[in-house]
């Protein structure tokens, strides 16, 4: 995986308008719309604060994540297998597999370089949400050892009010 530098914004906003565009019912599972979720200003903020990675095969991008080291207040609320102070906790968003990629177990492999990059900075735990309508996340995530522990009820600009699904990998 590699940081993404500031001048490559426009490059990684278009592999997300790419993936938005191109990724089969996409709409149905992860209801993204870019503009409302992912955003020019989440996508900035991500790359100004150090948290973008681009994940690639041989020279070319095959995905991309935000890692985050700490967790948002909607996840003080869950009750986490491990209790853990927020600086012991590496959150990942907005996972994104580029469509010549999908089905290429490419998620799981962004998985594991997060989980060490996570282990290297010292964290002790993985965790992310997910929509409760999107079940190919949920299959990968769980594939990829990370375990349900809980459902809230919050408002996305791109969803309204809906569920979102909280997962923990413990490292």
């Amino acid at each position: 995986m590699q940081l993404v530098l500031t001048k490559d914004f426009e490059s990684v906003k278009n592999k997300y308008i790419d993936v938005i565009n191109n990724t089969p019912e996409l709409e149905k599972h992860a209801r993204w719309v870019y503009g409302q979720h992912p955003t020019d200003e989440m996508i900035k903020s991500y790359i100004e604060n150090g948290e973008m990675y681009l994940f690639y095969d041989c020279e070319t991008v095959a995905g991309m994540v935000a890692l985050v080291m700490g967790q948002g207040k909607d996840y003080e609320a869950v009750s986490w297998v491990l209790p853990v102070s927020g600086n012991e906790v590496l959150t990942l968003h907005m996972l994104a597999v580029c469509p010549e990629y999908q089905g290429r177990a490419i998620g799981g492999k962004i998985i594991e370089a997060a989980a060490g990059l996570a282990r290297s900075c010292g964290k002790k735990v993985l965790r992310l949400d997910a929509l409760a309508s999107n079940l190919p996340a949920q299959k990968m995530y769980e594939k990829a050892g990370f375990l349900y522990r809980g459902k809230q009820f919050l408002y996305a600009e791109n969803t309204g009010w809906t569920d979102f699904l909280f997962y923990e990998k413990v490292l």
